[in-house]
């Protein structure tokens, strides 16, 4: 397991919401440092809820130039 902190957000592309937990590394301090980190191209999401459904995805990896906004689920 990757040492971090798990963070609930919702991130908001052109064809859907998912909204779920991402891990920030312990050497990072901001989810926007991650989302900043030009050598990453996909963010991992776990426990993704898409589109308000019903049933969960246990991992979902998103693109992040398909990224419209990203916020955190309190």
């Amino acid at each position: 397991m990757v040492d971090g902190k798990k963070i609930r957000i919702r991130v908001r592309t052109v064809n859907a919401i998912y909204v779920g937990d991402i891990i920030v590394p312990a050497m990072r301090n901001r989810v926007s440092d991650l989302f900043n980190d030009e050598k990453v191209t996909f963010i991992n999401l776990t426990d993704v809820t898409i589109d308000n459904a019903v049933d969960n995805e246990d991992f979902v990896s998103l693109n992040k130039n398909h990224i419209e906004s990203i916020t955190i689920v309190d």
